[in-house]
């Protein structure tokens, strides 16, 4: 039986509420598949800092890199929100990234049939839309030197390498390739020099993949361009912090942004989280939606192990409690037949993996 280390960090929040759901589905498709999971839990975030003073523990980070994949929830909250940057938990989780080698964030934009009038866009506007999001994730402004805060200025630095940029360009062409064979290219190019190197790369990368094409798209006009007509978009490649924006505007257009899930990817172990925050404001009653988390976990046995029908086995499953009326709170004036709690909602889900 082939046997497969998963490293867990569920942080703050609701962040151990979702994962524990994502780990519920995983033992059920993992048992009807074949496969085994060991699960090894590890601290990160808020949490991490009011126990060990720091928020990403040597161990953690130990233990992160001698598994096969890292399945996160969400980290932070106003708890700590007055720390230095350094203790603060994002920066365990950048540093986590970094450490990892995860220079490829995928987050899939795809709405749910079934849920199209969650989104706030027009059905016909919004009707088949499936966009993957590829962002550079350890370069850019979020990690360029120098940087500094002073009491009436401040500076970031955006830097980025023509190694950084091929090595995303690649995964993200690997990807049309799978897809509907069509990047957009999102940059600042009329005024940024790093936007400008940007678009030589990936004319560079570009020529190793002639069956995709290739266009290239402000920022600000693919900011409105996702709105107006977000169905042009098939892979949108990006840099980190246009990336950050864009990607939570695209889950936007698919009605919440409790649905969708990301992969972090590039180096030797990935990191599977959904792209929602810690929501510190609802944890604890029951109320969040786990579908992100374990929809990230389906990313997770396609990505890290190769396991594409386990993968599809929960991402039907997640279709089809969906069909049926299952619905969590932030989703329940859509055609619901049924109000579920966090855990009632994961339990569902996995009793359909069985039915696939």
């Amino acid at each position: 039986m082939k046997t497969y280390n998963v490293c867990v960090i569920k942080g703050d929040g609701i962040g151990p509420e979702i994962v524990e759901e994502a780990v519920k589905v995983l033992d059920s498709v993992s048992h009807k598949f074949g496969f085994e999971l060991n699960f090894d839990y590890h601290l990160m975030g808020g949490c991490a800092v009011d126990i060990f003073g720091v928020p990403l523990p040597d161990e953690t980070l130990n233990a992160a890199k001698a598994s096969d994949a890292v399945l996160f929830g969400a980290i932070g909250g106003a708890k700590w929100d007055n720390l230095a940057r350094h203790l603060r938990p994002e920066s365990g989780l950048l540093k986590l990234r970094k450490e990892l080698g995860a220079f490829a964030n995928l987050r899939p934009a795809i709405i749910f049939d079934e849920l199209i009038n969650a989104s706030t866009l027009k059905p016909e506007t919004v009707r088949g839309v499936d966009i993957l999001v590829v962002r550079e994730l350890t370069g850019g402004i979020y990690f360029g030197q120098p940087r500094e805060k002073h009491e009436k200025s401040a500076f970031n630095t955006m830097v980025y390498s023509y190694e950084e940029i091929e090595r995303v360009s690649k995964i993200a062409f690997e990807a049309a390739m799978k897809r509907g064979k069509k990047i957009t290219l999102v940059d600042k190019a009329n005024v940024l020099e790093t936007s400008q190197l940007w678009r030589e790369v990936v004319a560079e990368v570009a020529k190793s993949y002639p069956e995709v094409a290739v266009e290239q798209m402000y920022v600000d006009n693919a900011a409105m361009q996702l709105v107006r007509d977000p169905k042009q978009f098939d892979v949108l490649l990006t840099e980190n912090l246009f990336g950050d924006i864009l990607s939570d505007e695209a889950s936007m257009i698919c009605g919440s942004i409790g649905l969708l899930p990301s992969a972090s990817i590039g180096g030797k172990v990935g990191i599977y989280e959904p792209i929602h925050g810690s929501a510190p404001d609802i944890a604890g009653q029951g109320i969040a939606n786990p579908i992100a988390t374990i929809m990230s976990a389906a990313m997770m046995l396609r990505y890290a192990f190769n396991e594409a029908e386990a993968a599809q086995c929960i991402e039907n499953a997640v279709k089809s409690v969906l069909r049926d009326g299952y619905r969590t709170k932030d989703i329940a004036k859509f055609d619901a037949k049924e109000i579920c709690s966090t855990s009632e909602i994961g339990s569902i889900i996995s009793d359909y993996t069985h039915k696939f």
